[in-house]
């Protein structure tokens, strides 16, 4: 059973900026949650109960909001606020663990993955990139939980894809496939992937967004894979090897995807998690049809 997953957060979020200047990226709130939150929130119902922050030294808000905050709670509980206060010791399950490494230089994301080994192991994993959010609403189980049945059930490797319109698959990373394209909540043989390709040259139209589940078999090839793209350390390099050994699939999603590496991602995740928020929804509905008709 896949119980870790590495959420990759070192990097310095330029795509953010002026916001992510002193603070990280993934700290940048949606409603009432920093982003952060709804990927470990999103690993945890799926299953997971080792979570493993690949962090840098500037990303200690992180790691302070997954930790204890005694003086916090104390306060809280003195004063009877007793919803904020459980709140708060939600953040994470008594039997969910949060582990953080260092990656000391910024090195690439296959590089990233590749500092996780030590507490990872030998162990199949999931990857969690924090930039997507993955949205469940309306599902029994979450995709990545599909996504591990799928990896369980047939020994593939698993990399998580959307449909996407042919003419933005320019802007992905796009999938070639052995056979028909899947249906959603199903995994299909790949043979490839290819970066951002123009739309003439693109091998389908399902696009690579941020959830992958790998064997422990993986870290071998990171070692051994010599900077690509950006002079980085690709993960999909390592994967493209891993394929000669043994099979990758991709798994065609069921939820929807909000691109939280931008601004109008950020809005557009907080304009559809803040309309049905339990408490704060009826209040931002109202103020939509205020501003409904504003030019």
């Amino acid at each position: 059973m896949i119980r870790k997953a590495v959420l990759p957060v070192a990097g310095l979020g330029t795509r953010c900026l002026p916001a992510s200047k002193a603070i990280p990226k993934e700290m940048i709130t949606i409603v009432d949650k920093p982003v952060i939150q709804y990927v470990v929130e999103e690993a945890v119902k799926a299953g997971i109960k080792e979570i493993v922050l690949v962090t840098h030294s500037s990303k200690g808000a992180i790691e302070n909001h997954f930790d204890k905050h005694f003086e916090l709670e104390s306060m809280l509980e003195a004063k009877g606020k007793d919803e904020l206060l459980a709140e708060v010791r939600a953040i994470v399950p008594d039997d969910v663990s949060i582990i953080a490494v260092r990656q000391p230089e910024a090195l690439g994301l296959g590089h990233a993955v590749l500092c996780a080994r030590p507490v990872i192991g030998d162990e199949p994993f999931a990857v969690l990139l924090p930039d997507v959010l993955v949205d469940d609403e309306g599902m029994a189980r979450n995709d990545l939980a599909g996504m591990i049945d799928a990896y369980e059930s047939s020994g593939a490797a698993q990399i998580m894809v959307e449909n996407v319109p042919r003419d933005m698959t320019h802007k992905y990373g796009i999938v070639a496939l052995d056979g028909d394209t899947p249906d959603p909540g199903k995994s299909a043989p790949i043979t490839g992937m290819v970066e951002k390709p123009s739309v003439e040259e693109a091998p389908s139209t399902l696009a690579v967004i941020g959830r992958y589940l790998l064997p422990g078999d993986i870290f071998a090839l990171l070692a051994e894979t010599p900077p690509g793209a950006g002079n980085e350390i690709q993960l999909t390099d390592a994967i493209d090897r891993l394929r000669e050994s043994q099979p990758v699939a991709a798994y065609r999603m069921q939820g929807a995807t909000y691109d939280c590496g931008h601004q109008l991602g950020y809005l557009e995740a907080t304009l559809v998690f803040a309309k049905r928020h339990p408490k704060f929804g009826e209040g931002f509905r109202a103020l939509l049809t205020r501003y409904a008709g504003e030019e």
